[in-house]
């Protein structure tokens, strides 16, 4: 985030003055809106924080709760959501407050007295180099927090209406404008039984399992039970178990299986806990499973380490299961690309699963972080609304590969643990394994979208392997040249709805101005072909749309900032203050190349483009200028 381009403002910088022409957060709902989302969950937020940005679209979120979440109940966060966290400027925050997962222990019964468990594996958390942050582990309702308060900071100041139930959602699909109507009502003191109505141009339901949204539109989960009860605990306890600070899967002979995960603070820790079978009729409700229950279970398990609770600040039973909305949106499947999508589902609302891989909260807020900048971009009239169909089509694939994931997963990790050659149970060496084997799909990294109009084809991916077309940006150090500063170039990419074009220079780049860096440059700022000429509209600064930056090969001190091209160095802005953030080179003093880290073809270069969702649409030759503006051509709608 680049401070006081229009001028110099004391005070916490991340705090925007309220946009002229954002709307002001009234008591009670507002008549109109572009966005109006359901629930104030992770997915909801997420969305929210995002459409925040952006003042000229008016967004209002709405929450049945009567305030902000106080407990939550989700808490591992992957590697890529702290990605995420990044580009909405809180990632270090929660760094600081969150528990580091850095390692797994797996426990299996003790072969010579089965009634004990012995430990028998230890592996890497995650994998090196597979992010530049940690999978860590940090109550929910924090995350909340920090959304909250980026919203309220955001040139829309924008703030949650709570206590307002859905009663029902209707499309008018003949209407020109706002064709959605939204009735909510009160149940705050002093408004109980008040009916608002809300019309909206879309409609997005977080609103969870239960999703009032989803029912509206006719959607509804698909799948099944494994009917299997599991309890889930946050404890505060005396243990003398050893790995009770690890990530920890135990698999016992005469109790049943258990998960442990350490919380923030040092002291906390959550324990998923195995219990009986259910039948092919029962729901866990049939039980009436007690707290004591889960705890004596845990104690079994444990055996022969002793447990002692002395809190359980939150605990809940369910069943495992997997079910999912085949789309993510209210046009039917015939109408498809006929017709407009109005109103979207995301998160719980369209796919549930177990907690066991911890995806829950980070693929509900991939969800809307995929949605965000599509609403944005259509709203705003850069794209054409034919945009939003992609929603569905890449979130629901990834979602069905979840839920694959995790049937196996949840298979696994409730049977007994095979002993002594007899048939049945999972050998617990075979249950490492596949943790391991899926690390990257638990760390978040599992998504790869595939060729459509928002992802070219891998035809050039020889130019940068480590680039894959369709996955994230996988960020790596650099240098920036006009000050030395060594960061990552991933993180120069905020959730700003901008299109980044990294631009990584070939040999000799730096000196030949009439190819390579030089020459794509020329072309983006004169070329009436130009995307950046054709889609970024009058009085904007010049990288309001796209972002370029350029990463050249030699050190810095032998690269000179005023010999680049005015595209490098813009003039933004009220006062028109030259930017001097977008030039860097390979970090060489504190680790690997970037061109050999991914992959960059060192001889030709190659260029990058990266979605406002951090991945990556397409990898082209530098010289591709025709194919780079057909690419968007694609999907943008010029200027009027």
């Amino acid at each position: 985030m680049q401070f006081n381009l229009d001028g110099f403002r004391p005070g916490d910088p991340h705090v925007a003055p309220l946009s002229p022409v954002a709307a002001r957060h009234e008591d009670t709902a507002p008549a109109q809106v572009d966005v109006l989302i359901v629930g104030c969950g992770p997915a909801g937020l997420t969305l929210a924080a995002q459409l925040a940005a952006f003042p000229d679209i008016h967004t209002c979120i709405v929450e049945q709760k009567d305030g902000p979440l106080q407990l939550g109940q989700a808490d591992g966060i992957a590697c890529r959501t702290m990605e995420m966290f990044e580009a909405f400027n809180f990632s270090e925050r929660v760094l600081k407050e969150a528990c580091w997962i850095n390692e797994v222990t797996f426990w299996k019964p003790d072969e010579q007295q089965p009634q004990n468990i012995v430990r028998h594996g230890r592996v890497q958390d995650t994998e090196d180099g597979l992010s530049e942050f940690p999978h860590v582990v940090l109550n929910q309702a924090r995350v909340h927090d920090f959304y909250l308060e980026l919203m309220r900071q955001s040139p829309s100041q924008l703030e949650p209406h709570y206590a307002r139930k859905l009663l029902d959602v209707a499309v008018d699909h003949a209407a020109v404008d706002f064709p959605v109507t939204v009735r909510m009502e009160r149940t705050d003191a002093g408004h109980v039984g008040q009916v608002e109505t809300v019309r909206a141009r879309y409609v997005v339901g977080c609103d969870g399992a239960r999703s009032a949204v989803r029912k509206s539109i006719g959607l509804q989960l698909v799948g099944d039970s494994a009917n299997q009860a599991w309890g889930v605990m946050d404890v505060l306890a005396v243990t003398d178990f050893p790995d009770i600070r690890h990530k920890v899967a135990v698999q016992s002979a005469n109790g049943g299986n258990l998960i442990v995960i350490p919380r923030e603070g040092g002291y906390l820790f959550r324990m998923y806990v195995a219990m009986d079978k259910l039948g092919e009729d029962e729901r866990v409700a049939n039980r009436n499973i007690s707290q004591d229950q889960l705890i004596a279970a845990a104690q079994r398990i444990l055996h022969p380490y002793t447990l002692d609770v002395k809190e359980v600040p939150w605990w809940s039973v369910y069943e495992i299961g997997q079910r999912i909305c085949d789309s993510y949106d209210d046009v039917p499947t015939a109408e498809v690309g006929t017709r407009q999508p109005r109103v979207f589902i995301a998160g719980d609302a369209c796919h549930t699963h177990s907690p066991k891989a911890g995806q829950g909260m980070n693929f509900s807020m991939q969800d809307t972080f995929n949605l965000g900048w599509k609403l944005a971009s259509v709203l705003r009239k850069q794209c054409d609304p034919q945009l939003l169909n992609t929603y569905t089509v890449e979130r629901q694939s990834m979602g069905q590969a979840l839920i694959d994931f995790d049937r196996e997963w949840s298979k696994m990790i409730s049977d007994r643990p095979s002993q002594g050659g007899g048939e049945g149970g999972v050998d617990p060496k075979e249950f490492q394994t596949y943790f391991e084997r899926h690390g990257r799909f638990t760390a978040g990294m599992g998504t790869q979208y595939q060729p459509s109009t928002l992802c070219g084809p891998a035809t050039h991916q020889h130019l940068a392997t480590g680039f894959v077309v369709g996955t994230r940006f996988h960020s790596a150090p650099v240098v920036r040249i006009t000050d030395a500063k060594p960061l990552h170039l991933g993180h120069v990419g905020k959730a700003d709805g901008r299109w980044r074009l990294y631009a990584f220079a070939g040999a000799n780049d730096a000196a030949d101005a009439t190819r390579g860096v030089r020459a794509l440059c020329q072309f983006l700022q004169e070329s009436p072909d130009s995307p950046v000429r054709k889609y970024t509209r009058p009085g904007q600064d010049i990288d309001a749309v796209f972002d370029v930056r350029a990463i050249f090969q030699p050190h810095w001190r032998e690269l000179a900032i005023e010999s680049m091209p005015d595209l490098l160095r813009p003039c933004k802005g009220r006062l028109g203050l030259r930017d001097y953030e977008k030039v860097f080179c390979p970090d060489i003093k504190n680790g690997p190349d970037i061109f050999d880290l991914r992959g960059i073809d060192r001889t030709q270069g190659a260029l990058v483009v990266v979605r406002p969702d951090q991945y990556i649409a397409h990898v082209l030759p530098l010289e591709a200028h025709a194919a780079l503006a057909d690419f968007f051509a694609g999907f943008m709608l010029p200027n009027a």
